[in-house]
Parts: structure tokens; C-alpha cells; sequence
């Protein structure tokens, strides 16, 4: 009885150490991990992405529709641009609804490191830091992906 509570201590052990980092982060850090390769996903709708524009190099995977719903694809969008034991940021239009995908990516995903861009692309604008036009991003998309 006591070996069996122990394997089972040992195994949750090893489960909370394994659980997935979701990090928030700031428009600093975000320049820095995309310089270095990490992708940056906008989970905001295309009528956002034109009316904005986009951080380069982001790949524009739309999680939530104008009415709320979340698309049933998007995890499978997303496993496209970055596996699960790959970096991943997430950024959005003031950081709410990157919560939800964060959350999504680590629980649903098995994603072991998603950066939460906490002030969104609002605050990315607001620095005078370096946006596109969303048709750039598209344009940019690798052939075959789904960005």
C-alpha cells in the first residue's frame, strides 16, 4: 500500500514539474524572442489585423470570430507555425484574449513554453514600434501554412 502511494507521489511529482511555463511579457522581450526566431502568433480577427496592422513576421491564425466563437481548427492552425516543444508568443489586441489561447496551447496542446504578450498589439502601436500591413504578413506566410 505504501510502494503504491509512493509511485503515485512520484508520478504527480513528475507531472507538476512537467506542466507547461505560460510567461507574460512585454513589448521589449517581444522584440527580442521574435528577433530570435521564436513565432508570434496574432490570434485577432483579419478586421483588426487591417485596421492596425501586425508586428512582422507575425503569423495571423484568428481564434475568436466578431460574435466570440472560437474556431474549432485553431489549435491545429497553430501546430502548423510551432509544435508543442517549441517557444510560441501569442499576442492579441490588449492581451485578454491571449489568457484563453495561453491556457488553451498549455492545457489543450501540450505546448511546454507560450509567451503572453500582456498589453497586446495596442501597446506595441502606442511605443512607435514597427508594424505592417496585415496583407504583408499574409503575403509573407510560407507556402502550405496556414498562418
Amino acid at each position: 500500500m505504501i510502494r503504491k502511494l509512493l509511485v503515485a507521489l512520484s508520478f504527480a511529482c513528475l507531472a507538476a514539474s512537467a506542466q507547461a511555463d505560460v510567461v507574460d511579457i512585454d513589448n521589449a522581450e517581444l522584440a527580442r524572442l521574435a528577433i530570435s526566431g521564436v513565432p508570434v502568433i496574432d490570434i485577432r480577427t483579419e478586421g483588426e489585423w487591417k485596421e492596425s496592422g501586425v508586428v512582422p513576421g507575425s503569423k495571423l491564425i484568428t481564434l475568436f470570430d466578431e460574435k466570440g466563437r472560437a474556431d474549432p481548427a485553431w489549435l491545429e492552425k497553430v501546430k502548423g507555425v510551432a509544435k508543442p516543444d517549441q517557444p510560441v508568443i501569442i499576442i492579441c489586441r490588449s492581451g485578454n484574449r491571449t489568457k484563453a489561447a495561453s491556457q488553451m496551447l498549455t492545457q489543450q496542446a501540450g505546448y511546454a513554453k507560450v509567451y503572453n504578450v500582456k498589453e497586446g498589439i495596442r501597446a506595441w502601436a502606442k511605443e512607435g514600434r514597427m508594424m505592417v500591413p496585415a496583407t504583408s504578413a499574409v503575403a509573407a506566410c510560407p507556402a502550405g501554412a496556414r498562418c
